[in-house]
Protein backbone atom coordinates (compact mmCIF):
# COMPACT_ATOMS: atom_id res chain seq x y z
CA UNK A 1 0.00 0.00 0.00
CA UNK A 2 3.00 2.38 1.24
CA UNK A 3 4.77 1.79 -2.05
CA UNK A 4 1.32 2.15 -4.15
CA UNK A 5 0.85 5.20 -2.69
CA UNK A 6 4.46 6.81 -3.22
CA UNK A 7 4.21 5.90 -7.04
CA UNK A 8 1.06 7.16 -7.38
CA UNK A 9 1.64 10.47 -5.54
CA UNK A 10 5.07 10.51 -7.88
CA UNK A 11 3.12 10.61 -10.77
CA UNK A 12 0.50 13.05 -9.56
CA UNK A 13 3.67 15.11 -8.90
CA UNK A 14 5.07 14.83 -12.22
CA UNK A 15 1.72 15.73 -14.99
CA UNK A 16 2.27 15.62 -18.35
CA UNK A 17 1.93 19.64 -19.30
CA UNK A 18 -0.17 21.10 -21.83
CA UNK A 19 2.69 21.32 -24.48
CA UNK A 20 3.38 17.86 -23.92
CA UNK A 21 -0.11 16.27 -25.13
CA UNK A 22 -0.83 19.44 -27.66
CA UNK A 23 -2.24 18.72 -30.13
CA UNK A 24 -4.31 15.48 -29.61
CA UNK A 25 -7.11 16.30 -31.84
CA UNK A 26 -7.36 18.35 -34.87
CA UNK A 27 -6.63 22.16 -35.05
CA UNK A 28 -9.18 24.84 -37.01
CA UNK A 29 -7.35 27.68 -38.84
CA UNK A 30 -10.14 30.51 -39.46
CA UNK A 31 -9.51 32.02 -42.70
CA UNK A 32 -11.78 35.64 -42.75
CA UNK A 33 -12.67 35.16 -46.34
CA UNK A 34 -13.93 32.94 -49.12
CA UNK A 35 -11.47 30.44 -50.78
CA UNK A 36 -9.05 31.92 -52.86
CA UNK A 37 -7.06 34.95 -52.96
CA UNK A 38 -4.25 35.75 -50.33
CA UNK A 39 -5.31 34.89 -46.83
CA UNK A 40 -6.71 31.85 -47.98
CA UNK A 41 -3.38 30.71 -50.04
CA UNK A 42 -1.26 31.48 -46.82
CA UNK A 43 -3.72 29.37 -44.78
CA UNK A 44 -3.69 26.45 -46.85
CA UNK A 45 0.16 26.80 -47.15
CA UNK A 46 0.47 26.65 -43.37
CA UNK A 47 -2.17 23.44 -43.02
CA UNK A 48 0.07 21.43 -45.78
CA UNK A 49 3.55 21.67 -44.46
CA UNK A 50 2.92 22.41 -40.59
CA UNK A 51 0.29 19.48 -39.96
CA UNK A 52 2.38 16.74 -40.01
CA UNK A 53 4.73 18.32 -37.63
CA UNK A 54 2.03 18.40 -35.26
CA UNK A 55 0.71 15.33 -35.66
CA UNK A 56 -2.56 16.48 -36.70
CA UNK A 57 -4.34 17.61 -39.40
CA UNK A 58 -4.96 21.76 -39.43
CA UNK A 59 -8.59 22.37 -41.19
CA UNK A 60 -9.08 25.58 -43.01
CA UNK A 61 -12.10 26.96 -41.99
CA UNK A 62 -13.66 30.03 -44.54
CA UNK A 63 -15.99 32.30 -42.49
CA UNK A 64 -15.68 35.15 -44.75
CA UNK A 65 -17.99 38.17 -44.54
CA UNK A 66 -18.67 41.47 -42.35
CA UNK A 67 -14.99 42.69 -43.36
CA UNK A 68 -13.52 39.65 -41.43
CA UNK A 69 -15.55 40.24 -38.01
CA UNK A 70 -17.58 36.96 -38.13
CA UNK A 71 -14.09 35.32 -37.98
CA UNK A 72 -11.95 37.24 -35.83
CA UNK A 73 -14.83 37.55 -32.94
CA UNK A 74 -15.49 33.79 -33.64
CA UNK A 75 -12.09 33.20 -33.01
CA UNK A 76 -11.93 35.84 -29.50
CA UNK A 77 -14.52 34.04 -27.89
CA UNK A 78 -13.43 30.23 -27.94
CA UNK A 79 -11.79 28.57 -25.66
CA UNK A 80 -8.70 29.34 -24.72
CA UNK A 81 -6.86 25.68 -25.44
CA UNK A 82 -4.88 26.05 -29.11
CA UNK A 83 -7.36 24.45 -31.20
CA UNK A 84 -8.95 27.41 -32.60
CA UNK A 85 -6.63 29.86 -34.69
CA UNK A 86 -7.12 33.24 -36.70
CA UNK A 87 -5.07 33.45 -40.43
CA UNK A 88 -4.96 37.77 -39.37
CA UNK A 89 -4.63 40.28 -42.04
CA UNK A 90 -4.83 43.81 -41.83
CA UNK A 91 -8.12 44.03 -42.20
CA UNK A 92 -9.18 41.96 -39.24
CA UNK A 93 -6.33 43.07 -37.04
CA UNK A 94 -5.54 46.50 -37.66
CA UNK A 95 -7.43 48.78 -40.31
CA UNK A 96 -11.08 47.04 -39.93
CA UNK A 97 -10.99 47.67 -36.18
CA UNK A 98 -9.59 51.02 -36.64
CA UNK A 99 -12.27 51.89 -38.86
CA UNK A 100 -14.96 49.85 -37.29
CA UNK A 101 -15.23 51.49 -33.46
CA UNK A 102 -18.55 48.99 -32.83
CA UNK A 103 -16.68 45.73 -33.39
CA UNK A 104 -17.05 43.81 -30.30
CA UNK A 105 -13.00 42.39 -30.10
CA UNK A 106 -10.06 44.08 -29.28
CA UNK A 107 -7.41 43.49 -32.31
CA UNK A 108 -4.52 43.60 -29.44
CA UNK A 109 -5.97 42.82 -26.07
CA UNK A 110 -8.43 39.96 -27.40
CA UNK A 111 -5.18 37.64 -29.24
CA UNK A 112 -2.11 36.08 -28.59
CA UNK A 113 -0.01 36.65 -31.27
CA UNK A 114 1.90 33.75 -32.75
CA UNK A 115 3.96 34.34 -35.86
CA UNK A 116 4.16 36.62 -38.73
CA UNK A 117 3.46 34.40 -41.73
CA UNK A 118 4.31 36.94 -44.88
CA UNK A 119 3.90 40.94 -46.47
CA UNK A 120 2.37 42.09 -49.46
CA UNK A 121 3.43 45.65 -50.52
CA UNK A 122 1.95 47.75 -52.68
CA UNK A 123 2.89 50.04 -56.20
CA UNK A 124 2.11 53.34 -56.33
CA UNK A 125 1.68 54.00 -60.00
CA UNK A 126 0.64 56.27 -62.34
CA UNK A 127 -0.80 57.65 -65.84
CA UNK A 128 2.33 57.59 -68.69
CA UNK A 129 0.82 61.23 -69.84
CA UNK A 130 1.06 62.78 -66.44
CA UNK A 131 4.21 64.76 -65.90
CA UNK A 132 6.01 62.82 -63.41
CA UNK A 133 8.76 59.74 -63.30
CA UNK A 134 9.32 59.96 -59.55
CA UNK A 135 8.47 60.67 -56.36
CA UNK A 136 9.43 64.05 -55.76
CA UNK A 137 7.69 64.70 -58.89
CA UNK A 138 4.07 63.95 -57.99
CA UNK A 139 4.74 65.86 -54.78
CA UNK A 140 6.15 68.56 -56.57
CA UNK A 141 3.16 68.46 -59.06
CA UNK A 142 0.62 67.87 -56.65
CA UNK A 143 1.84 70.99 -54.78
CA UNK A 144 1.37 72.77 -57.76
CA UNK A 145 -1.96 71.92 -58.58
CA UNK A 146 -4.04 71.19 -55.30
CA UNK A 147 -7.56 69.08 -55.83
CA UNK A 148 -6.53 68.67 -59.24
CA UNK A 149 -4.65 65.32 -59.63
CA UNK A 150 -7.97 62.57 -59.09
CA UNK A 151 -7.14 59.24 -57.42
CA UNK A 152 -8.04 55.67 -57.76
CA UNK A 153 -9.11 53.37 -55.01
CA UNK A 154 -10.61 49.98 -54.26
CA UNK A 155 -13.04 51.89 -52.28
CA UNK A 156 -13.71 53.70 -48.71
CA UNK A 157 -11.37 52.36 -46.05
CA UNK A 158 -9.26 49.93 -48.39
CA UNK A 159 -6.04 49.73 -48.57
CA UNK A 160 -5.35 51.70 -51.57
CA UNK A 161 -7.39 55.10 -50.07
CA UNK A 162 -5.72 54.44 -46.67
CA UNK A 163 -2.31 54.57 -48.21
CA UNK A 164 -3.16 57.55 -50.44
CA UNK A 165 -4.53 59.11 -47.13
CA UNK A 166 -1.06 59.06 -45.48
CA UNK A 167 1.08 59.91 -48.48
CA UNK A 168 -0.89 63.05 -48.96
CA UNK A 169 -0.31 63.79 -45.09
CA UNK A 170 3.10 62.87 -45.16
CA UNK A 171 3.65 64.93 -48.42
CA UNK A 172 1.23 67.59 -47.69
CA UNK A 173 -0.78 67.42 -50.99
CA UNK A 174 -4.06 67.18 -51.87
CA UNK A 175 -5.12 65.26 -54.43
CA UNK A 176 -9.22 64.01 -55.24
CA UNK A 177 -10.46 60.47 -54.24
CA UNK A 178 -12.47 58.47 -56.97
CA UNK A 179 -13.42 54.88 -55.00
CA UNK A 180 -14.10 52.15 -57.76
CA UNK A 181 -15.64 49.00 -56.59
CA UNK A 182 -12.88 46.63 -56.86
CA UNK A 183 -9.39 46.65 -58.04
CA UNK A 184 -10.21 45.75 -61.94
CA UNK A 185 -12.40 49.27 -62.59
CA UNK A 186 -9.72 51.15 -60.41
CA UNK A 187 -7.15 49.80 -62.71
CA UNK A 188 -9.45 50.34 -66.09
CA UNK A 189 -9.99 53.85 -65.02
CA UNK A 190 -5.93 54.91 -64.62
CA UNK A 191 -5.29 52.97 -68.03
CA UNK A 192 -8.36 55.41 -69.70
CA UNK A 193 -6.76 57.95 -67.99
CA UNK A 194 -10.06 59.14 -66.42
CA UNK A 195 -7.81 58.70 -63.43
CA UNK A 196 -3.70 59.77 -62.91
CA UNK A 197 -2.55 58.26 -59.10
CA UNK A 198 -3.32 54.52 -58.03
CA UNK A 199 -1.55 52.24 -55.00
CA UNK A 200 -2.49 49.19 -56.72
CA UNK A 201 -1.36 45.22 -55.79
CA UNK A 202 1.01 43.55 -57.30
CA UNK A 203 -0.92 40.93 -59.27
CA UNK A 204 -3.02 43.74 -60.90
CA UNK A 205 -0.03 46.60 -61.15
CA UNK A 206 2.89 44.76 -62.04
CA UNK A 207 1.73 43.31 -65.79
CA UNK A 208 1.12 47.00 -66.89
CA UNK A 209 4.32 48.26 -65.49
CA UNK A 210 6.23 45.85 -67.19
CA UNK A 211 3.70 46.54 -70.52
CA UNK A 212 4.64 50.21 -69.94
CA UNK A 213 0.78 50.89 -70.21
CA UNK A 214 1.43 52.24 -66.19
CA UNK A 215 4.46 53.82 -64.72
CA UNK A 216 5.47 52.82 -61.57
CA UNK A 217 6.99 55.62 -58.85
CA UNK A 218 7.93 53.23 -55.81
CA UNK A 219 6.60 50.36 -54.15
CA UNK A 220 5.20 51.11 -50.61
CA UNK A 221 7.18 48.90 -48.27
CA UNK A 222 10.35 50.09 -45.92
CA UNK A 223 12.51 48.20 -48.33
CA UNK A 224 12.78 46.75 -52.04
CA UNK A 225 10.61 43.55 -52.68
CA UNK A 226 12.08 41.02 -54.24
CA UNK A 227 8.94 40.67 -56.33
CA UNK A 228 10.35 43.41 -58.05
CA UNK A 229 13.44 44.73 -56.85
CA UNK A 230 13.87 47.24 -59.66
CA UNK A 231 11.44 49.71 -58.21
CA UNK A 232 12.33 51.86 -55.40
CA UNK A 233 10.30 52.30 -52.25
CA UNK A 234 8.50 55.15 -51.44
CA UNK A 235 10.52 56.09 -48.47
CA UNK A 236 14.01 56.07 -50.13
CA UNK A 237 12.13 58.09 -53.43
CA UNK A 238 11.65 61.27 -51.21
CA UNK A 239 8.71 60.61 -48.72
CA UNK A 240 10.78 58.83 -45.63
CA UNK A 241 8.41 56.98 -43.36
CA UNK A 242 5.95 56.24 -45.92
CA UNK A 243 4.55 52.39 -45.42
CA UNK A 244 1.80 50.49 -46.74
CA UNK A 245 1.77 46.72 -46.54
CA UNK A 246 -0.69 43.83 -45.68
CA UNK A 247 0.43 41.54 -42.96
CA UNK A 248 -0.60 37.58 -42.89
CA UNK A 249 -0.32 36.26 -39.30
CA UNK A 250 -1.33 33.63 -36.96
CA UNK A 251 -2.79 34.48 -33.86
CA UNK A 252 -5.29 32.71 -31.02
CA UNK A 253 -7.17 34.11 -28.38
CA UNK A 254 -5.49 35.66 -25.61
CA UNK A 255 -5.09 33.14 -22.74
CA UNK A 256 -3.87 30.29 -24.53
CA UNK A 257 -0.79 28.67 -22.68
CA UNK A 258 2.56 30.37 -23.62
CA UNK A 259 3.77 26.79 -24.47
CA UNK A 260 1.28 26.03 -27.06
CA UNK A 261 2.46 29.54 -28.56
CA UNK A 262 6.10 28.50 -28.65
CA UNK A 263 5.29 24.93 -30.15
CA UNK A 264 3.22 26.31 -33.02
CA UNK A 265 5.56 29.56 -33.59
CA UNK A 266 8.36 27.46 -33.86
CA UNK A 267 5.65 24.43 -36.26
CA UNK A 268 4.93 27.27 -38.19
CA UNK A 269 7.90 29.22 -38.65
CA UNK A 270 9.99 25.61 -39.63
CA UNK A 271 6.93 24.69 -42.36
CA UNK A 272 6.73 27.80 -44.18
CA UNK A 273 10.76 27.15 -44.66
CA UNK A 274 10.10 24.89 -47.13
CA UNK A 275 11.66 25.35 -50.41
CA UNK A 276 8.58 25.58 -52.46
CA UNK A 277 6.93 28.09 -50.25
CA UNK A 278 8.33 31.52 -51.48
CA UNK A 279 7.55 30.19 -55.05
CA UNK A 280 3.89 29.77 -54.07
CA UNK A 281 3.22 33.15 -52.35
CA UNK A 282 4.90 34.69 -54.75
CA UNK A 283 2.36 33.88 -57.05
CA UNK A 284 -0.47 35.74 -54.87
CA UNK A 285 2.41 38.61 -54.55
CA UNK A 286 3.39 37.85 -51.08
CA UNK A 287 6.66 37.78 -49.69
CA UNK A 288 7.50 35.10 -47.03
CA UNK A 289 8.21 36.55 -43.67
CA UNK A 290 7.93 35.48 -40.26
CA UNK A 291 8.14 36.56 -36.26
CA UNK A 292 8.53 35.73 -32.73
CA UNK A 293 5.10 36.05 -30.75
CA UNK A 294 6.85 39.11 -29.15
CA UNK A 295 7.57 40.71 -32.63
CA UNK A 296 4.46 40.24 -33.98
CA UNK A 297 2.60 41.21 -31.13
CA UNK A 298 4.24 44.58 -31.42
CA UNK A 299 4.41 45.50 -35.08
CA UNK A 300 0.00 44.87 -34.53
CA UNK A 301 0.27 47.65 -31.97
CA UNK A 302 2.24 50.15 -33.23
CA UNK A 303 0.15 49.41 -36.62
CA UNK A 304 -3.09 49.71 -35.22
CA UNK A 305 -2.17 53.25 -33.68
CA UNK A 306 -0.85 54.13 -36.54
CA UNK A 307 -4.01 53.62 -39.00
CA UNK A 308 -6.00 54.77 -36.45
CA UNK A 309 -4.30 58.50 -36.22
CA UNK A 310 -4.53 58.44 -40.16
CA UNK A 311 -7.94 57.36 -40.05
CA UNK A 312 -8.92 59.79 -37.43
CA UNK A 313 -7.41 62.77 -38.75
CA UNK A 314 -8.92 61.97 -42.44
CA UNK A 315 -12.41 61.87 -41.51
CA UNK A 316 -12.69 58.57 -43.27
CA UNK A 317 -15.75 56.50 -42.61
CA UNK A 318 -15.88 52.88 -44.32
CA UNK A 319 -18.81 52.91 -47.17
CA UNK A 320 -21.54 50.29 -46.73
Amino acid sequence: MTFITAVVGLGSAMPLSHAQTYPSKPIRLIVPNVPGGGTDTVARLIADKVSPALGQQIIVDNRGGAGGRIAAELVARSPKDGYMLLLGSAATLITGPALDADRKYDPVKDFAPITLAGTTAYILVTHPSLPVRSVRDLIGLAKASPGRIAYATTGQGGPAHLGTELFQALAQVKMIHVPYKGGAPAMLSLLQGETFVMISNFITSLPQVRNKRVRALGVTSLKRTSLAPDIPTIDESGLRGFELQQFYSVVAPAGVPAEVVQRLNQEIVQGLAAPDVKQRLAREGIELRTSTPAELGKLYAEQFAKWLKVIQQAGIKRSG
